[in-house]
């Protein structure tokens, strides 16, 4: 898969960032953005695969039987079961679900794309913050620049609780990043902070 991998970057005329940070290699979890195109996943596979490491993904147990669950499964499909384990009991979040995934692996690199659609969305889910903080480990920002033709991870973010202040660095990374259909990708204008603008007198 490597080699398959690094055969089809190339082709497709794609690099892979230097430095990848050693929490992918534990535990964390990756968001991945811009998303705007369907591209977007075998690109990311690739990168992961160059890289070695394997990507996981949530997915509702329903969806992984046949004739699906096979292909789900061997692109990093893990199944979350919400249901109660007795009857009268209240069912899981799908935060909690999920975050108890990282309970049940050595090591798990799992990945969600934060704005929830491939459409235009000024407002991401938050749902990937609070998995995070459950579960108790760092978000890696995983990224796809179509200008560059460069995918790869910038910073890594340990969340605090206080989410304002964490996805206003969060959204700061991907505000210059390019996706393949810019007009649909947006960084959160709930926590993005625009850099001021310059009046007459700091031009001069």
């Amino acid at each position: 898969m490597k080699l398959l991998s690094k055969t089809y970057l190339k082709l497709t005329g794609w690099k892979v960032g230097p430095n990848p940070p050693k929490e992918l290699h534990d535990k964390c979890v990756m968001i991945c953005a811009p998303h705007t195109s369907n591209w977007d996943f075998p690109i990311t596979l690739a990168i992961m695969n160059v890289i070695g490491i394997k990507a996981r993904y949530a997915i509702k147990k329903e969806l992984m039987g046949l004739p699906f669950g096979p292909l789900f499964r061997s692109v990093g499909g893990m199944a979350i079961n919400r249901k109660p384990k007795k009857e009268g009991e209240k069912r899981e979040s799908t935060v909690q679900a999920i975050a108890n995934l990282f309970s049940k692996e050595d090591k798990l690199c799992l990945m969600i794309a934060a704005e929830g659609t491939r459409s235009l969305r000024t407002e991401w889910k938050t749902g990937f913050y609070y998995i995070a903080l459950q579960a108790n480990v760092p978000i890696c920002l995983g990224y796809l620049d179509y200008k560059t033709k460069t995918g790869g991870f910038g910073k890594v973010v340990y969340p605090t609780g206080d989410l304002e202040a964490d996805m206003a660095i969060i959204m700061d990374f991907f505000k210059d990043k390019t996706a393949k259909k810019p007009a649909k990708f947006s960084v959160d204008l709930r926590f993005y902070k625009a850099p001021a603008s310059k009046t007459a007198s700091d031009k001069n």
